[in-house]
């Protein structure tokens, strides 16, 4: 698993991939926190998260679409398939590679926050009253990255599972950005449903829904179940497909 991560790790700045995902990411990002915040006059970032899942659903597309898709159209997927490694483990290594990338620029944007952080402290010095809360708070901008890290490695995994299911990596992109933007869209669309029942199914499918417990800096343990049970579901479907087509 090791030496496919190495490889997936690699191959994303090999070829453009990586780069224009990095420079892309952390350039809205920049530009989001910038105009959701400081322009704005606000300190609540609670907005600068909400766009910043919706810049996900379209861009982490780019890191999935070729990690299967790639494999079967360049006719190496037979090498994979046949290499002294699990069909698990494969997955895996592809998946954790492009949770390193991703996980990576969501660390280097919280460097969006420090300006917000310094002019707090400017305001409070300038009205004499240290303890007074004035700025962002820690624990909810904490909470939020943590969040946005856990959503982004379910939306990594239905990517996962959609790029083994289609050789084309421009189709794989299309599909995932689909269906990411589709679960976000349904947590606004399910606040104008007044039958229960359906509500509860689409809160249950809407992968947002869980994200808010973690803007208001609540470490929500049952979001975690849930994310974490997204990714296992999602790399097993993609485990299977593999299985199911080794022995075809």
């Amino acid at each position: 698993m090791l030496a496919i991560y190495k490889k997936e790790l690699r191959s994303y700045f090999i070829n453009p991939v990586g780069y224009v995902f990095t420079g892309i990411f952390l350039l809205i990002s920049a530009l989001l926190c910038c105009y959701s915040t400081l322009l704005s006059g606000s300190y609540d970032t609670g907005t600068y998260f909400l766009m910043l899942i919706f810049v996900m659903a379209v861009l982490l597309p780019l890191l999935t679409m070729r990690l299967f898709a790639e494999e079967r159209k360049l006719k190496t997927e037979q090498l994979l398939l046949t290499a002294p490694v699990s069909l698990s483990s494969m997955v895996i290594g592809k998946f954790l590679a492009a949770m390193t990338l991703f996980g990576g620029n969501v660390l280097l944007s919280c460097v969006n926050f420090i300006p917000l952080f310094v002019v707090a402290d400017q305001e409070r010095a300038g009205l004499g009253y240290e303890t007074l809360h004035i700025g962002p708070v820690f624990a909810e901008v904490l909470g939020s990255v943590i969040g946005i890290i856990l959503l982004g490695a379910a939306f990594l995994a239905i990517g996962v599972l959609i790029s083994s299911l289609t050789e084309n990596q421009l189709s794989a992109a299309v599909i995932t950005v689909a269906v990411l933007i589709f679960t976000v869209i349904m947590s606004v669309v399910n606040q104008f449903i007044d039958v229960y029942a359906v509500r509860f199914v689409i809160d249950w499918i809407c992968v947002y829904s869980r994200f808010i417990n973690f803007t208001y800096g609540i470490f929500d343990f049952a979001a975690l179940l849930y994310y974490g049970s997204i990714v296992a579901v999602f790399l097993f479907l993609t485990v299977r497909v593999y299985d199911r087509r080794r022995w075809n």
